[in-house]
């Protein structure tokens, strides 16, 4: 338990945090099922690639905000990209 005032606002503050961070890890794991959904479907190229954009544009974010890491974004990227093109294969 907290025992001084400085620890007891840290405390108020990481719950804060916790619930904020959360919201935005629950929007990139939302992307990354539109974008991954959007290729699964397979039929449209073209839709498929402006979903993978927007969801492009949240994985950077996010990764801005250090939320998750650079690298496990890149990750992402690259991964739903190599599915686009194995699409137009």
């Amino acid at each position: 338990m907290a025992n001084t005032a400085q620890a007891r606002k840290r405390a108020r503050q990481a719950v804060q945090q916790n619930l904020h961070n959360s919201s935005q890890r629950s929007t990139l794991r939302t992307a990354i099922k539109a974008a991954r959904k959007a290729i699964d479907a397979g039929g449209d190229k073209a839709a498929a690639t402006l979903v993978l954009q927007k969801s492009v544009s949240i994985i950077d974010r996010i990764a801005d905000k250090k939320i998750i890491h650079k690298n496990k974004a890149a990750r992402h990227k690259s991964r739903l990209n190599a599915a686009l093109k194995a699409l137009a294969a």
